[in-house]
């Protein structure tokens, strides 16, 4: 099963490995990402500190079998680097009964990006995916580490709408 799909610009980190993975009880760590998945050197840097225990994958978006990893019985954690990732996620077969919970934990600033949380910048196309995400039935929220309170899409739009 899926327990969570994070959008993490950082991929697989020592956050992930350290909060994320022991607070949902995490068997294996998928990572969606064309360009990671290109890279050998992305590859072995992302593993090197990873324990032997914690099977991980990166694979490109497209080679994602969404459907597989959410009927089955371990509990998955799947890595996206941005909110188009997430997007492409969803072409590639990922949906609302597969993986219930999207968790926007860092998104790196850039031109025409807006802060929502300290570690959260989005862009008008981010809020418009995201929004459609959650119309589909995603719930989607922002939050760095599992003890943040979580900030729900409404939250994520109106601090968007208040940020300059």
């Amino acid at each position: 099963m899926i327990s969570l799909v994070r959008v993490d610009n950082r991929l697989l980190h020592g956050q992930i490995l350290e909060a994320w993975v022991p607070r949902l009880g995490i068997d294996q760590v998928v990572v969606a990402d064309d360009e990671a998945a290109a890279s050998d050197l992305a590859k072995a840097a992302m593993t090197l500190c990873v324990p032997p225990e914690l099977p991980v994958r990166i694979l490109p978006v497209a080679g994602v079998d969404f459907a597989a990893l959410g009927t089955g019985r371990v509990k998955v954690l799947v890595l996206v680097r941005d909110v188009a990732g997430l997007a492409r996620a969803r072409a590639a077969g990922l949906t609302p009964a597969l993986a219930p919970k999207v968790n926007l934990g860092n998104v790196h600033f850039g031109p025409g990006r807006k802060q929502v949380t300290p570690s959260v910048f989005l862009s008008g196309d981010d809020v418009a995916a995201l929004r459609a995400l959650a119309a589909e039935g995603f719930d989607v929220e922002a939050r760095a580490i599992p003890s943040e309170p979580p900030a729900g899409m409404e939250d994520i739009e109106r601090r968007y709408a208040a940020a300059r």
